[in-house]
C-alpha cells in the first residue's frame, strides 16, 4: 500500500476513551454544571486560563474533557462581541468568503466520522483533535471539501478563498486536492498558504468563516459555516450540545 492509499484508509474518529468521557449521562450532567460555572466566572472577567484549571479541578474532569470544555466555554461579553459581527446565510449571496482552511476541514473530518464535536455557547462547533504541525487526509476529507464546495454554492457565494497554515505538514498536498476538485466540481476557490492565518483572516473588512475564538473576536465579518454544515448538510443529531442536556443560561 503506498502513503496516498494509506491515508484514504485513515479515519478522524472517537478517542478509544471517549465514551466513557462524553457518552455517559452522568458525564454530560458533569460537563454542563462545569460550563455553567465556566460562563459564570468568565463573564465576571476572571482569567481563562486559571478559570479552566479551577473549574477542571472541581469536578475532576479528565483531559479531554477539559479540552472540550475549552472550546464550548466563553464569557457573556465573547458571546454579545461574535453576534455582533455574525453574519446569516442570506448574506453570502455574491460576496467573497475566505475559510479558515484546517479549521473547518478538521471539525467537519471529525464530525463524519463519527467522532464527538461540541456546540460552544457562541452557537460554533469545536472538536478536540490537534494536527499537532502535521495533516493527514482522511477518508471523509474528499466529501467534506465537496459537500463544502457545493453548499457554498447554494449559498450564492462568489469565490471562496482556503486558506491553509504553511507550517503544518502536507499543507501542500490538501491545496493541490482542493484545486483538483474544484475544477473536477466547477467550484470558484482560491488556496491560499500563509505563515500565520489567524493574523491573516483578522486583517481588513473580510468575511471570514471559523471556529477558532481568537479570530471570531478580531474579526470584521464571520458566518458560521460549520454549525451550517452541521445543521443544513449533515445530520446535526450526532453533534454533542451540552446545552440541551441541563445547562440553563
Amino acid at each position: 500500500m503506498n502513503d496516498q492509499e494509506h491515508e484514504k484508509r485513515r479515519n478522524r474518529g472517537k478517542d478509544p476513551r471517549d465514551e466513557e468521557l462524553f457518552g455517559l449521562d452522568a458525564q454530560r450532567d458533569k460537563l454542563s454544571s462545569a460550563l455553567n460555572d465556566m460562563y459564570y466566572l468568565l463573564s465576571k472577567d476572571y482569567p481563562p486560563r486559571a478559570t479552566l484549571a479551577l473549574v477542571g479541578n472541581r469536578y475532576r474532569l479528565r483531559q479531554r474533557q477539559i479540552l472540550a470544555l475549552q472550546g464550548m466555554a466563553c464569557s457573556a461579553n465573547d458571546i454579545e462581541c461574535r453576534r455582533a459581527k455574525e453574519v446569516s446565510a442570506d448574506h453570502l449571496q455574491e460576496k467573497t468568503i475566505f475559510l479558515d482552511g484546517f479549521n473547518i476541514v478538521i471539525i467537519l473530518e471529525t464530525f463524519l466520522s463519527g467522532g464527538y464535536v461540541f456546540k460552544g455557547l457562541d452557537g460554533c462547533y469545536r472538536d478536540i483533535s490537534s494536527v499537532h504541525g502535521s495533516y493527514k487526509r482522511v477518508k471523509q476529507t474528499e466529501e467534506v471539501l465537496i459537500s463544502a464546495g457545493l453548499a457554498l454554492q447554494k449559498l450564492g457565494v462568489k469565490q471562496t478563498t482556503w486558506i491553509f497554515d504553511t507550517p503544518v505538514s502536507n499543507s501542500g498536498r490538501l491545496m493541490t486536492l482542493c484545486y483538483e476538485i474544484a475544477a473536477e466540481h466547477g467550484f470558484s476557490w482560491e488556496i491560499h498558504l500563509d505563515n500565520a492565518p489567524d493574523k491573516y483572516l483578522i486583517t481588513g473588512s473580510r468575511l471570514i468563516a471559523s471556529s477558532d475564538a481568537w479570530i471570531l473576536n478580531g474579526c470584521y465579518q464571520w458566518f458560521n459555516f460549520t454549525s451550517f454544515m452541521i445543521n443544513h448538510v449533515f445530520n446535526s443529531s450526532k453533534a454533542l450540545n451540552i446545552m440541551d442536556h441541563t445547562t440553563k443560561l
